[in-house]
């Protein structure tokens, strides 16, 4: 899990080139989605964390968004997860 105010905006950038960031989380909220959803994009730099993949995500306490990952929210909301 990557801090967002912890890492430059050019780390940053290559790491999500790179694939090694593919998700994004509300510290506060404990949620995580893609990197392309709008209400992701809406939280404050502070409370925003990085996640190499969906795993690393969960085993941090994390849920799915039900804006950007709907299915996977339904599943964690349903107990299936």
């Amino acid at each position: 899990m990557i801090e967002h105010n912890k890492i430059s905006d050019s780390d940053l950038r290559n790491k999500i080139k790179n694939a090694e960031i593919c998700f994004g989380g509300n510290r506060k909220l404990k949620i995580y989605g893609t990197l392309k959803c709008s209400s992701g994009k809406r939280m404050k730099r502070k409370n925003r964390v990085f996640f190499s993949s969906e795993n690393e995500a969960k085993q941090n306490g994390f849920r799915p968004c039900g804006h950007c990952m709907k299915p996977e929210y339904l599943n964690w909301k349903n107990g299936l997860i």
